[in-house]
């Protein structure tokens, strides 16, 4: 039996899906790939994107890490729109931290109102008495609460995020923790439109509001666009 075909139709599919995957992982792109302040990025007021910061307000990325401004109040917002993605980054908060990732809104308006905001919070910087499920870590701020609560206070957290059409899905720490579909979102919300209408496309960001001088801490963030 002569094995020489069957070995080099082996190899040749072997060599070919090779590259394959190559290009996959390079779909992903670094959010933040240089030291110092974000290029392709605004800093902007914490309440409405379209208006400045407060005075002296800079996030930088320092070792790889991207550090939330010094005063508080403000995103960190993208230049460019997104549609359908994944974003992945890890995150660390102080104990009276607060920060959230803002998911295809306006360069106007409040993020979290506008378009969405994915919490990101120690329960600490609400106090003891402040226990509602959709303002704490892994919920859609004011719309839609988490399965199940697994923030690591004080520790490194990862997020990964999918946007796909009207479908979002949010894994904490490796587990699935929302999922939902933005078009059965219908319900009449405290303020904002309901999610249903919400914005397909938008920019992304980081919001500071930590308080007792922390700040929020972000690395390794990066960003997949679909088709």
């Amino acid at each position: 039996m002569n094995l020489k075909p069957i070995m080099f139709a082996t190899v040749l599919a072997l060599t070919t899906a090779r590259p394959a995957e190559t290009s996959a992982a390079e779909e992903f792109v670094d959010l933040f790939p240089t030291n110092g302040t974000p290029a392709g990025w605004l800093v902007r007021s914490w309440d409405n994107v379209a208006n400045a910061p407060p005075p002296g307000a800079v996030w930088k990325v320092e070792d790889g890490i991207l550090n939330g401004s010094n005063p508080r109040g403000t995103w960190l917002v993208s230049e460019k729109d997104y549609g359908d993605f994944v974003l992945e980054f890890e995150w660390k908060l102080g104990e009276r931290g607060h920060s959230g990732c803002g998911l295809r809104f306006p360069p106007y308006g409040d993020p979290a109102f506008n378009g969405l905001e994915l919490q990101m919070v120690d329960p600490r910087y609400y106090g003891t008495d402040k226990n509602d499920a959709d303002t704490l870590t892994g919920a859609i701020y004011k719309a839609v609460a988490p399965t199940v609560q697994i923030y690591r206070p004080l520790e490194w957290n990862k997020y990964a995020i999918t946007c796909r059409g009207p479908n979002i899905k949010v894994e904490l720490n490796g587990k699935i923790i929302l999922e939902v579909d933005l078009s059965t979102q219908t319900k009449k919300l405290e303020r904002g439109a309901p999610l249903n209408l919400r914005p397909r496309k938008g920019r992304i960001g980081f919001q500071e509001l930590s308080r007792g001088g922390g700040h929020v801490a972000i690395r390794n963030a990066r960003v997949k666009e679909l088709n």
